[in-house]
């Protein structure tokens, strides 16, 4: 039997985890549903994001200086790499991109090894404070993660339901070539999703690093989560996305409280379960190609 002390903040560590697992695939969704690409390019933002927000901070001494500029650097790596890459091969297969993204992901991490060298590198928590719930003290700075990743759905759902160009990208998710026939440029759709991608993608990389040691396999370490969590939720859908995102990080979280070996093998057999009944994810859509 769990003890309840530690089942609140088994729950707590779930739900911090969630949100980044959240706002770290979130861009593959949105990259999928608009342009028919798996970019695991995202998680080389991600690691990215970790890099910045700690060498920003080491040298001005302010963490969420480092998140801002994690954040910028995740949005012009994101223009970048589909300017200089996906732009070309869009139309390609999903296989042909997939490959073509995790080229970039371990390209990526070469170039922060030549930067930063092998050693993992630590980041000093901004937040020490801790929260009394249910008479259980559980980090403020994990609950500010749950908050900051519930704030940027709503956002990506005002933006894309209560915008045009967020609508545009809502109509090109269903028919791209429609949508390009009434005169929208599409690419340039394309690389507003990329920029947004990278931002949140670079934006869990900053948030994430005061938990971890950054280090330059952090993209890779997550990617069998990331690759879990779009298909349980859902290519293409961000309201999947972040269910699955939460239900992940509490599987992983209460799993590792129980037996530390579910923590690996239980988000596994959920997505095996999930896609025995529903072959395209909980919000999936249909694969068109």
């Amino acid at each position: 039997m769990i003890d309840a002390h530690l089942l609140i903040s088994g729950v707590i560590f779930g739900l911090s985890l969630g949100g980044i697992f959240f706002l770290m695939t979130v861009g593959l969704s949105l990259c999928f549903g608009l342009m028919r690409v798996i970019s695991l390019d995202q998680m080389l933002h991600y690691a990215l994001g970790g890099y910045v927000t700690y060498t920003v901070g080491l040298l001005t001494g302010h963490f969420w200086l480092g998140v801002l500029a994690a954040i910028a650097t995740g949005a012009i790596a994101g223009f970048v790499v589909e300017r200089a890459v996906f732009l070309r091969i869009h139309d390609r297969e999903i296989t042909f991109s997939m490959i073509t993204s995790f080229g970039i992901l371990i390209g990526g991490v070469g170039i922060i090894k030549l930067i930063w060298g092998l050693a993992p590198r630590p980041v000093p928590e901004p937040i020490s404070a801790q929260i009394n719930l249910f008479q259980t003290d559980v980090p403020a700075y994990r609950l500010l993660i749950v908050a900051i990743a519930l704030a940027v759905y709503s956002g990506i759902w005002l933006f894309l339901h209560r915008t045009i160009v967020g609508k545009a990208i809502c109509a090109g998710i269903e028919d791209a070539k429609h949508v390009e026939g009434l005169g929208i440029n599409i690419y340039r759709l394309f690389s507003i999703t990329f920029v947004i991608a990278g931002a949140l993608s670079a934006l869990a990389g900053g948030l994430y690093a005061p938990l971890i040691m950054v280090d330059p396999q952090m993209g890779l370490e997550v990617l069998a989560f990331a690759f879990m969590i779009v298909i349980i939720g859902g290519l293409g859908s961000i309201k999947g996305t972040l269910v699955s995102a939460f239900l992940i990080g509490q599987v992983v979280s209460l799993g590792s409280l129980t037996y530390a070996p579910l923590a690996q093998m239980a988000p596994f057999a959920i997505m095996l379960l999930i896609l025995t009944f529903r072959p395209s994810g909980l919000f999936g859509i249909p694969l068109k190609r």
